[in-house]
């Protein structure tokens, strides 16, 4: 058994020896792509966190004074009920600790602005959903309707810009995969590259190992194991090249305005550490699945 994996390991490293430029070339491809992939992640889920306000068709948001008293509650909802049916379709009133939740992901980029809410001061809001068609114009009249109830602090309506972040959001989405996915098949097209290569190298030992007896698979698990340590090790460099990115990143939005929005577009929830798990297990499994069927393949040398 021991000299089974002994051997095994030596000849994967045999094989790394014999074709280092093809090697490298196959691991610097895989760690660009696999980075990609995971920024791609990162982008959508920032652009999650920066339209999570907006679910469910709500086009309005009142925010309310922290403590406000029930009556001050009450007559902001029955006036919001009074439209219930002819202008607004629904609405949703979001409590203390939904609004310190909220706050979690729009303020991901400003922890110190994050740090002074608490439950005694941070706002609450009510989320508005108008009915189908309803004007902007009209939107902007109730906008300063609602701003003159008593402990209402502001009234925010997502007009173009939710419109403008969506469109963003599927522009980046749809590109960056489309990269990704293409560096990926170029990645597993040079390890199977190399995989080929290594076969031929070692054609003569290779027809040996038959004769006495060697089986397929026997054969074939070093090869495989090399590519998978390639993707692997693609995907190691791609997780430290993101986690740095993210890490800029998140440095570089606390200089933006704290009216930008920008802040929300940081992942700093531990996604980050999960889209890394899946960069190395993709990585591995790529390199796996390139390997093996070059293995397959080239096996009758």
């Amino acid at each position: 058994m021991f000299s089974r994996l002994a051997y095994t390991f030596r000849e994967t490293l045999a094989g790394f020896q014999r074709n280092v430029t093809l090697t490298v070339a196959a691991i610097i491809t895989a760690a660009i792509s696999l980075l990609i992939f995971g920024l791609t992640l990162l982008i959508q889920n920032g652009f999650d966190n920066l339209l999570a306000r907006w679910e469910g068709g709500v086009e309005m948001i009142v925010f309310v004074n922290a403590n406000t008293a029930p009556d001050g509650l009450q007559l902001i909802e029955d006036t919001l009920n009074e439209q219930v049916g002819t202008t607004i379709d629904s609405w949703s009133y979001c409590d203390v600790e939904c609004s310190l939740g909220d706050a979690d992901r729009v303020l991901a980029g400003d922890p110190t602005t994050r740090e002074l809410l608490n439950a005694d001061n941070i706002p609450t809001l009510y989320k508005i959903v108008p009915n189908d068609g309803t004007d902007v114009e009209f939107l902007r009249g109730l906008k300063e309707r609602y701003l003159t109830l008593p402990s209402v602090t502001t009234v925010t309506l997502a007009e173009e810009q939710l419109d403008l972040i969506s469109k963003l959001q599927s522009f980046v989405s749809i590109y960056t995969t489309g990269l990704w996915i293409a560096l990926m098949i170029a990645s597993g097209l040079l390890i199977w590259n190399t995989i080929r290569t290594a076969m031929f190298a070692r054609r003569r030992e290779i027809e040996v190992m038959k004769l006495v007896g060697a089986t397929d698979w026997f054969i074939r698990v070093p090869f495989m194991l090399e590519g998978l340590i390639q993707g692997l090790l693609g995907g190691i460099v791609a997780v430290g090249a993101m986690l740095f990115i993210n890490w800029r990143w998140t440095e570089g939005v606390k200089d933006f305005p704290d009216a930008s929005g920008m802040t929300a577009l940081v992942v700093i929830d531990g996604f980050e550490w999960r889209v890394a798990l899946l960069i190395l297990a993709f990585g591995a499994f790529v390199g796996m699945v390139g390997s093996g069927l070059a293995a397959s393949r080239f096996l009758d040398v």
